[in-house]
């Protein structure tokens, strides 16, 4: 299991992701804004904003700043010109962590980050110093009261390129240019999933425990509270007993 997927479940089973729910819209808005602005506002031909208004509806975000923020991308509307940028860098015990970023200032985003960094015992590293520990995959998390061999059959005939079983949850992984068509047919099946993304996933994992656990946690958090801050992977292993003990 990646070290950010298990850091996603717990925070959702601690009730922080709704405390955060305006962070999030923040967050998604910005995501169809620019995935409209490059790819044009029809979801249906363009998948990253597909995912990113299917990501809208999983949180009950409303149809009207669905549309609105397409049509801010497209320039029917008038709105903010995002740039992305991915800063690296190191965690705690050596955690090497992926920060991907969609902002109006790169000045400030980049001070923030890396102030962010040192104060939680991590230090900003130079473009390309920890992405290559990371593959981009579709992820597609589902429960364990589902039947596995009919999820692995189903999930490898729509293309899927591993579903494995993990400690509390099964995960399908598939290329980003599949997720798309693999969670369809997961659906159409009659699975139900706990999480869809297309995401990082790290190749190792660094296992921590006491204070740089505590200080990877702090970090995690801090920089996803960030507003220019869209997504945060790192290659982290800390046991559920730990991060419960932690958080």
């Amino acid at each position: 299991m990646s070290g950010h997927n298990k850091w996603s479940t717990i925070k959702h089973k601690k009730g922080a992701a709704d405390a955060k729910r305006g962070k999030i819209f923040t967050k998604i808005i910005k995501e169809i804004t620019v995935a409209a602005k490059l790819g044009g506002g029809d979801p249906a031909g363009n998948p990253r904003l597909r995912s990113a208004v299917d990501k809208a509806k999983a949180e009950n975000m409303p149809k009207d700043n669905i549309e609105r923020a397409i049509k801010k991308g497209t320039g029917e509307l008038e709105g903010v010109n995002y740039e992305e940028i991915v800063y690296e860098g190191y965690g705690p015990g050596g955690v090497a962590v992926l920060v991907e970023c969609m902002t109006d200032n790169r000045n400030r985003t980049v001070s923030d980050v890396r102030s962010t960094f040192t104060k939680c015992n991590g230090n900003m590293g130079e473009t390309g110093c920890v992405s290559w520990m990371f593959d981009q995959k579709g992820l597609i998390v589902v429960g364990k009261d589902a039947d596995f061999e009919k999820l692995f059959e189903v999930a490898l005939e729509a293309g899927a390129e591993d579903v494995t079983d993990e400690e509390e949850q099964y995960e399908v992984l598939a290329d980003p240019s599949m997720f798309i068509e693999v969670r369809e047919a997961l659906e159409k099946a009659g699975f139900a999933y706990e999480s869809a993304e297309v995401t990082m996933i790290p190749q190792t994992m660094i296992k921590l425990d006491g204070k740089n656990a505590e200080n990877m946690l702090k970090l995690m958090d801090r920089l996803e509270d960030n507003d220019d801050v869209q997504n945060v992977y790192a290659n982290f292993d800390i046991s559920m007993e730990e991060m419960e003990k932690l958080m």
